[in-house]
């Protein structure tokens, strides 16, 4: 992150990352496939996150809830608004690595759908609730970032996501 800020992510090569980190170019490739994934490695961890939010999701919880609540669960593990900003600005400064985070983004979207599926909850509704789950994470996401004051990921996501189901239901 250091040298993507200072040198720019395209100007920087995986031999002076591995040079930065005190390893050598093979042991970087052993740990990440190519440079883009310093910046999106810890995808894995937090779908499992969010998946596990989406397990203590009541039974009776509609499909919007139970995505919501998978979602809320992501959400704590962002508590580092400072490297947040710092990542997201070397990620909006360039466009692929901005295609990645919205592969990233849909990827969520869809194992989300799928596990919602597997709660029993049918087609469209799973992917719809899925994907407007991620979309109010987005929004909330962004208004994180931005915001000044402390507030947490998770209070700035429940609040758009309520936002979000208040459009959907026509109360905007």
């Amino acid at each position: 992150m250091e040298l993507y800020a200072e040198r720019g992510y395209e100007e920087t090569t995986v031999a002076e990352i591995a040079r930065r980190a005190g390893v050598t170019e093979r042991t970087f490739f052993r740990h990440f496939a190519d440079k883009r994934e310093v910046l999106f490695s810890g995808s894995g961890q937090l779908l499992e996150q969010m998946l596990a939010g989406l397990e203590t999701a009541p039974t009776s919880a509609s499909a919007i809830e139970a995505a919501g609540l998978a979602i809320e669960h992501l959400c704590e593990s962002f508590t580092e608004r400072d490297y947040s900003r710092r990542r997201q600005a070397i990620i909006n400064a360039n466009p692929l690595l901005q295609e990645r985070e919205l592969i990233k983004f849909s990827w969520y979207a869809a194992q989300l759908g799928s596990a919602l599926r597997n709660r029993g909850i049918a087609e469209p509704a799973a992917r719809l609730a899925a994907e407007l789950g991620m979309a109010a994470f987005r929004i909330g996401w962004e208004r994180w970032l931005n915001a000044s004051d402390e507030r947490s990921m998770r209070a700035t996501f429940r609040e758009s996501f309520e936002r979000m189901k208040a459009v959907a239901a026509g109360v905007s």
